[in-house]
């Protein structure tokens, strides 16, 4: 590429991340509705349940935190796509289009931006799961469970992109979006530990890439990860990176 190309690049995704960031911060609701229904979850379920679970000498609700605030990245990335079906209805997609620079950098714009936002959500569950009692292995395991998140919100915010880049309407991506999120999340090992499940349920939730992103942060803040953390990194790494380009791919063929 040359420097005026990769300036170009640089600018939109910026601009496009700059945008996603002010409509982050204009909806106070959004905030609050990504954080209210995992923190629910922890609380009420996770408290109840504390004393009544215990899964390998872990409490239930620090081994039930990981997984919560896997949840809120999930449904944070995944609904992000709705930005593209927004601005296709309001025309501000066909602009940004003209733009000259290659539809990938402007799909990427849109992934930082909904990944970014994906990510505040979930360090703020980490900050309060630890003021109500999650215990943490360490400051370190905290700070790459961060890396972790940023892994986790791209591969599912690519995802996000690619099937809103497939579908015209709202109604159609919100129904497409409930559809997916909860069984990622049942079919998951946010609740309940994979060995003690059926052998057939066992194979889809090792099929899930939400398993290994949550196991990777179950590593890195409790040190009790039911897979090696090798692995999970590498699964979720791979699976961010493909995802990303899935989603530019898509994004490079829809129509305004």
């Amino acid at each position: 590429m040359r420097v005026d190309e990769i300036r170009n690049a640089s600018h939109t995704v910026y601009t496009l991340w700059l945008r996603e960031m002010l409509r982050f911060k204009r909806s106070k609701s959004r905030i609050i509705g990504s954080i209210a229904t995992p923190l629910f979850f922890l609380v009420f379920l996770g408290s109840a349940l504390d004393t009544a679970i215990d899964i390998n000498g872990v409490s239930y609700i620090d081994y039930m935190a990981p997984g919560i605030i896997a949840m809120s990245i999930l449904f944070s990335s995944l609904t992000g796509g709705i930005s593209i079906i927004w601005d296709r209805e309001f025309g501000y997609l066909k602009e940004i289009l003209i733009a000259p620079v290659s539809r990938f950098y402007t799909a990427l714009g849109k992934a930082v931006g909904g990944v970014t936002t994906a990510m505040i959500q979930g360090v703020i569950l980490m900050v309060i799961a630890g003021l109500i009692g999650v215990n943490y292995i360490s400051a370190l395991g905290q700070i790459i469970s961060i890396l972790i998140m940023l892994l986790i919100g791209l591969g599912f915010i690519g995802l996000g992109i690619s099937i809103a880049s497939k579908i015209e309407s709202i109604e159609g991506f919100q129904l497409v979006m409930t559809f997916l999120t909860f069984p990622l999340l049942m079919a998951s090992s946010a609740f309940y530990p994979i060995t003690d499940l059926p052998t057939w349920i066992r194979i889809i939730v090792l099929l899930n890439p939400l398993t290994y992103g949550i196991e990777s942060l179950r590593w890195a803040l409790i040190a009790d990860p039911q897979i090696s953390p090798f692995v999970s990194i590498t699964v979720i790494a791979l699976f961010a990176i493909s995802m990303v380009m899935l989603g530019g791919w898509s994004f490079n063929k829809v129509n305004t």
